[in-house]
């Protein structure tokens, strides 16, 4: 990939059909994920996948989810920026869009909002997630959220294009309970999984199509 050129790519496409379900099986938890209907008491979410380009190289900006909340589902992940739809939301782009801005400090008006994946339904949180993809003007000064977010993380995009970076592991969800040979992206060390992992590996199978 020319990384030049990586806005246009994603432009383009985003503008194509997207596989859905065929991507995010890829990643997703063998034995567990399959095709779902989202639950009619679901509640909706935008999250964001938000590029800048620094020294020569794309990166994609993960936060890692604070552990605080001990009913919360997915904490201690890494995730997207985003969050719930509100009532106040015109829609679940400006959703995705508030949360960035919540949650890492990042203005709305320096994001130009490329297109949107696939959403995916999350059994276990009982959420339809909405992701969409955009590219921040100039470099991210973070300001975290810390009742939300315990880090930021922004490795280059080219890894993810490896596969020596696709891995299987085993995941604790309970004491004494695992998910066996879970696929994640290992960045620099730390396990990027679940639904977050679906999400980018869509991303990742659109822009190698």
């Amino acid at each position: 990939m020319e990384y030049s050129d990586l806005p246009i790519r994603l432009s383009e496409a985003l503008s194509g059909d997207l596989p859905g379900f065929e991507a995010h099986k890829i990643m997703g938890v063998a034995g567990h994920y399959r095709r779902q209907q989202p639950a009619s008491d679901c509640s909706k979410a935008g999250v964001l996948a938000l590029f800048y380009h620094l020294n020569g190289s794309w990166k994609l900006i993960f936060i890692r989810r604070s552990n605080r909340y001990q009913d919360d589902r997915h904490k201690g992940q890494i995730g997207f920026p985003g969050g719930k739809y509100e009532e106040q939301d015109e829609n679940l782009m400006k959703t995705a869009l508030r949360e960035a801005n919540e949650e890492i400090g990042v203005e709305p008006n320096r994001i130009d909002v490329l297109g949107k994946l696939s959403k995916l339904y999350i059994p276990v949180s009982n959420f339809l997630v909405h992701p969409y993809v955009g590219v921040l003007d100039g470099v991210p000064q973070f300001r975290l959220q810390p009742t939300e977010v315990d880090d930021v993380l922004t490795p280059d995009f080219h890894i993810f294009f490896d596969k020596k970076n696709m891995k299987t592991t085993d995941i604790p969800i309970d004491i004494g309970i695992y998910l066996r040979n879970v696929p994640y992206f290992d960045i620099n060390g730390q396990v990027l999984w679940g639904a977050t992992a679906m999400i980018l590996s869509e991303l990742l199978w659109v822009l190698e199509s």
